[in-house]
């Protein structure tokens, strides 16, 4: 049974995001459920979006995860008329995987919404940069690197990540590069508190391996987020990226848009879905 819905539902107007008005950046919370997300966006619709008006929303996970992370908003996305794609991401280094989705992209027509969760936010700042056709960026819970930096720098920039601990000895893979993944007894507390136990049990025994070349692989070239409009949003218990990590990181890129969800772990587009679909479908309507 997914009881991932019904959980953001239920705490959408228990535990509403805090907007970051002292960064000088705008942001938006409430949205109750994703029924009144979709009826909302079906006015739009209704004056005569058609699918192939808009973007396609293009969502990228990142370590110790997969693509069933996205379940729920590509529900939202897909009733609402939305071209979604949810690639797996490779998780083996920053290059390699930007230019997986940089091939990726090139499957797909007109303008896209980028989405990019933890280390997604990694691949799609370098997937973007130099392509005309991503109107929007949005960083769930997400690393948005200047050159030079990597996931393990940004995430060590402020106290408070407590991922190292929790890793299992590295599985070496035969090119000087490790496997790495979260010890599963410790999963939950760590990556996904706020979800429920059985669902994080799942997780931990399904997530997929980052290797340690992908964590610390600097990121090169312009940033994306230097020239394309972004949005930001993450959750104020986040172990894996301290908090102070994205509120520095959403007033460096200068975002439209950063929500600090309250309670909310690392995983907040699962547990707070709507709230992410939201603002994912606030950056679909820029990206016209």
């Amino acid at each position: 049974m997914n009881t991932t819905g019904r959980i953001s539902r239920r705490r959408m107007l228990q535990g509403s995001g805090t907007v970051l008005a002292g960064l000088g950046l705008m942001g938006t919370v409430g949205y109750g459920n994703s029924g009144a997300v979709q009826a909302n966006e079906k006015e739009t619709v209704m004056t005569g979006d058609k699918a192939s008006d808009k973007p396609t929303i293009v969502l990228v996970h990142g370590a110790f995860a997969d693509s069933s992370g996205w379940n729920d908003i590509v529900s939202t996305l897909f009733a609402l008329g939305y071209p979604v794609l949810a690639p797996s991401n490779p998780l083996r280094g920053v290059k390699s995987d930007v230019d997986y989705t940089i091939n990726t992209l090139k499957s797909i027509k007109g303008p896209i919404v980028l989405v990019g969760h933890s280390y997604g936010g990694m691949v799609i700042n370098g997937a973007a940069s130099g392509n005309n056709q991503v109107k929007s960026l949005v960083f769930i819970a997400g690393f948005a690197p200047e050159a030079g930096e990597s996931a393990a720098d940004l995430s060590g920039k402020f106290p408070g990540s407590t991922l190292g601990p929790t890793l299992a000895p590295p599985i070496p893979l035969g090119n000087e590069t490790n496997d790495l993944y979260i010890q599963q007894d410790k999963y939950r507390l760590q990556f996904c508190a706020d979800l429920p136990e059985p669902q994080a049990a799942f997780m931990a025994a399904s997530q997929r391996p980052a290797t340690d070349l992908a964590l610390n692989e600097k990121a090169t070239g312009a940033p994306a987020w230097k020239t394309i409009p972004s949005w930001f949003v993450w959750g104020d218990l986040d172990k894996n990226i301290p908090a102070a990590s994205h509120r520095f990181m959403a007033e460096r890129a200068k975002a439209r848009e950063a929500v600090e969800v309250k309670g909310a772990s690392h995983v907040v587009f699962m547990s707070y879905a709507d709230t992410v679909a939201g603002i994912i479908l606030r950056a679909a309507k820029y990206a016209k």
